[in-house]
């Protein structure tokens, strides 16, 4: 494979960052491909960990600082804030930067972020827990909408949505693999140990970034009045809406499952890994799946998935009192989520013109203030005396509440393509 130094991008400076030239976006070959798409996912493991595992390790977080259930959920709220507040801030200040640099500085922010949270838990603060978990949260959102950008451009023709499914394929790993390795590993050692793994991932996925990305000097550089602009764009907003209100069902079950398992379903706490590995089964079928939804069936795939979710959550409250039945739906309902991630993503794409890189961002934005939102009403279920299996009806309102917005948003982008092309006839 020939190397040739970059002309065009302003990428030129990234050559400080390997030890040879790396190959342009032009030159690059279907095993690079491969090897880009394996090093996102590294980094998105390490992410789907760290994002996780704090919803397993809660009871332990709770009781270290003696804190209630929905006290302890704060934790989760937090990182979630700083997901939505780095991610549109992030992409809209470095739409110059270059991509391949940007994933750097990523995730060595995302490694120093999940080091200081061991740092704080050392310190038995609780407050410098949270403000820990802000700081990990903050690259997040950027650099899974980065991440997108670069596999959907390296992307073979027609297989855009697979391959912005699979660059974040890492994160469902993660919840196979990652999580319950982690929950066992907080469970023996404390919480504070599973944070260090993540910690350790991190400096995997930058070297395995460092030294595979090519120059994406086809992706071009944004102002931040360019990415601005997706803000004015009614369907960005509804596209927001629709991963804000509908993914939070999953949260609302996902942030309290330990609690449910052991006190309704009676399962034994040490086990708690099996039920985030069938969940993370779910998501890595899903993922895929959710690539070729987005490929084959469009947007109108969004909808049925919220239909599928209403009834997945409304069976696991009926069926959460039986650990097998409660561990299937449990499965099905993290398949579900992960359909929905692809497809938000690549619509989110499509109707922000040139601001992709805030469009990417806000999707991940979306998914996030929804995992604050359910953690939310989660936790105000709980605590108005309902039980640990009525944020599931909580969930499947949301999920309800989703389907109301996007059918309006695809009826109204059709009557506008619509009109658009009897303009352009004209």
């Amino acid at each position: 494979m020939t190397t040739r130094p970059v002309t065009s991008g302003g990428n030129n400076t990234d050559k400080r960052f390997s030890r040879k030239p790396l190959p342009r976006q032009d030159d690059i070959t279907n095993l690079r491909r491969n090897l880009v798409i394996i090093a996102l996912s590294v980094g998105a493991f390490g992410i789907g960990v760290t994002e996780f595992v704090a919803m397993g390790l809660l009871p332990y977080i709770a009781d270290d600082f003696g804190r209630s259930e929905a006290q302890s959920g704060a934790v989760i709220s937090m990182y979630a804030l700083g997901v939505v507040v780095g991610a549109p801030l992030i992409t809209v200040l470095t739409g110059s930067v270059p991509r391949r640099r940007m994933l750097l500085i990523l995730m060595t922010a995302f490694t120093i972020g999940n080091a200081a949270t061991v740092w704080a838990g050392s310190l038995g603060s609780f407050g410098a827990v949270m403000v820990s978990r802000f700081i990990a949260g903050f690259p997040h959102g950027a650099y899974f909408s980065v991440a997108a950008l670069v596999a959907a451009s390296l992307a073979a023709p027609g297989k855009r949505g697979r391959a912005v499914a699979m660059s974040g394929m890492g994160l469902s790993v993660a919840t196979v693999a990652g999580v319950p390795a982690a929950q066992a590993l907080g469970h023996q050692f404390g919480w504070r140990a599973a944070f260090l793994m993540v910690a350790i991932i991190g400096v995997a996925a930058l070297l395995s970034l460092w030294f595979v990305v090519p120059h994406m000097n086809r992706m071009p550089k944004t102002r931040p009045i360019e990415e601005l602009g997706a803000l004015a764009t009614p369907q960005v907003w509804f596209t927001v809406a629709m991963g804000t209100i509908g993914f939070g069902g999953m949260f609302c079950v996902y942030t309290y499952i330990t609690w449910t398992m052991t006190e309704v379903a009676g399962f034994p706490e040490n086990l708690i890994w099996i039920v985030l590995m069938a969940y993370g089964i779910g998501m890595i079928i899903g993922t895929y799946a959710g690539g070729w939804v987005a490929d084959r069936v469009g947007e109108w795939g969004i909808v049925w998935t919220f239909v599928a979710m209403i009834i997945a959550l409304v069976s696991f409250y009926f069926t959460s009192q039986n650990s097998v039945a409660a561990i299937i739906n449990f499965g099905v309902i993290g398949f579900l989520g992960s359909v929905l991630v692809p497809n938000l993503q690549t619509r989110l794409m499509d109707v922000a013109g040139r601001a992709q890189t805030l469009a990417a961002a806000l999707n991940q934005a979306a998914l996030n203030m929804a995992n604050a939102g359910g953690a939310a009403l989660g936790g105000a279920l709980i605590a108005a005396g309902l039980g640990y299996r009525a944020p599931a009806l909580g969930g499947a309102v949301l999920a309800l509440a989703a389907i109301l917005v996007t059918i309006p948003a695809i009826a109204l982008r059709r009557r506008s393509d619509r009109a658009q092309t009897t303009l352009n006839a004209h």
